[in-house]
């Protein structure tokens, strides 16, 4: 039984902690201040500020269990870090232990399988880098900072999502630590229940030590970057959202609004073509019809690889800058949402924020609802919109500091209520919005809530909030 912990006591229970955690790992591995703890509690939103009792630096699944026990015996609340790209913090509790897995970062390509097994610190970068030495790929999102374990346990939309369906529907099995600290493996047909969880349900029933993913052989695409001026929207969303409707499986485009290099904000289409290659370099192609939506202030189209196209994100979206994150999910682009976004557009505060569209459909819009923990299979457009800025580099005199940043934020989340699907994407969901979550997973809440029960019936993981659940207040938001 896990022990409670007395607050009056906190420096005492976090003496017996470390004693006890430096008693099972390596020494060096347990940090309660220096370099490498501040690195591990270093997140790439730089406006999260919390401060756990201690890191345990993983080396291997014995390491996260020692973990996992020690924390229960402790009366301490416990979180993964994978990635540490989570908006909301996650990665970190207050005075808890968080278990680093950046020391587990290996990936194992099998070829003739087309698997990869990825340890679970696995960044999407490295998972994609090492298949693309095979001549496949994986399922990943835009960005290749991200844990790949972390956006498969909650979805993971992405360039491929079309073809090949989110990161979750290409999780083979698992290895997981469990709240008692014992280690199960789970695929399709071996503890079938938590499975189904882990593919959509995000980190709430245990640490994902390690994970068998499915790989495709398409390591180069076409794919690449079309800008068109803001006073072109109106026809170019509409021109669009015909296009989205019937758009192959292997066209998947994120489509938004970002500042542009003049200060003035543009239109962003970003295609990926994950089919034949000449037919998507062809210039009467499906990829190039894309450039016709009006007149481009720029056209960059071409084969490319995978990484590629990561590491292009990555460049865009460095860690360290202050941030908050909203989403919402809407079937399509109408006249409406098209104002709506303009207008949100036309109000960025800070010329790193961004208005991203990301697509869902054809491959993913095929798997039965039921099949998988995640909560919405009809095609539709996952919004995700984005606050950045550089701290105090853009706050003047004349201003409120970074709260206008957060009201711009929450003003265009309010503004796409009406247009918007009961829900959201968990990944991006926090304690700010408990309407969404309520409505994340639909007809697969009650199943989804008694695993849960059964598997962490303490709530020790606190990966993403639940339905009907006050796990999320854990987190601290930005």
């Amino acid at each position: 039984m896990a022990r409670r912990l007395d607050v009056d006591r906190s420096d005492e229970v976090s003496a017996a902690l470390l004693a006890d955690l430096r008693s099972m790992i390596t020494s060096d591995r347990v940090l309660a201040d220096g370099p490498d703890h501040v690195r591990s509690v270093t997140l790439f939103n730089g406006a999260v500020d919390i401060r756990p009792a201690v890191v345990v630096r993983c080396g291997t699944t014995g390491d996260v269990q020692a973990a996992v026990r020690a924390a229960r015996e402790h009366g301490v609340p416990v979180s993964v870090r994978g990635g540490g790209h989570d908006f909301w913090g996650r990665a970190l509790r207050p005075g808890g232990l968080v278990i680093d897995l950046a020391d587990m970062r290996g990936v194992r390509v099998d070829a003739d399988r087309r698997v990869a097994t990825v340890e679970g610190g696995a960044l999407s970068s490295g998972v994609v880098a090492a298949a693309e030495r095979a001549g496949l790929t994986a399922v990943t999102g835009t960005a290749g900072a991200v844990g790949m374990v972390g956006l498969t346990l909650g979805g993971g939309y992405g360039p491929l999502t079309g073809r090949f369906g989110l990161a979750a529907d290409n999780l083979l099995g698992a290895e997981v630590v469990l709240a008692d600290g014992s280690r199960m493996d789970t695929d399709a047909e071996h503890e079938s229940d938590l499975f189904w969880a882990l593919r959509g349900g995000g980190g709430n029933f245990g640490v994902v030590t390690s994970a068998r993913i499915r790989l495709h052989p398409v390591p180069t695409v076409v794919a690449g970057t079309i800008l068109y001026p803001i006073s072109q929207a109106p026809r170019v969303l509409a021109d669009l959202a015909e296009i989205l409707q019937g758009c192959p499986d292997e066209l998947t485009v994120d489509v938004g609004l970002l500042p542009g290099a003049d200060g003035a904000p543009v239109v962003y289409v970003a295609p990926t073509w994950s089919g034949n290659l000449d037919e998507g370099a062809a210039e009467n192609g499906p990829v190039y019809a894309l450039t016709r939506l009006g007149t481009p202030s720029l056209v960059d189209i071409g084969r490319t690889t995978r990484s590629a196209g990561l590491a292009a994100t990555d460049a865009m979206f460095p860690v360290g800058r202050m941030g908050a994150i909203r989403s919402r999910n809407i079937s399509r682009i109408s006249g409406s949402i098209t104002d709506v976004l303009v207008q949100g557009a036309q109000a960025f505060t800070s010329p790193f924020s961004a208005i991203l569209l990301h697509q869902f459909h054809g491959a993913a819009a095929r798997v039965p609802l039921d099949a998988t923990a995640f909560g919405r299979r009809e095609p539709h457009q996952m919004a995700e919109l984005i606050s950045l800025w550089e701290k105090d580099a853009d706050i003047t005199v004349d201003d409120d500091g970074e709260a206008r940043h957060l009201r711009w934020v929450e003003q265009l989340h309010a503004a796409l209520e009406p247009f918007s699907l009961p829900g959201g994407y968990v990944n991006f969901l926090g304690p700010e919005t408990p309407d969404q979550v309520a409505r994340s997973y639909g007809p697969n809440t009650e199943r989804l809530l008694a695993i849960k029960s059964a598997m962490d019936p303490d709530s020790v993981f606190v990966g993403t909030p639940l339905p009907n659940d006050a796990q999320g207040t854990a987190s601290t938001t930005v």
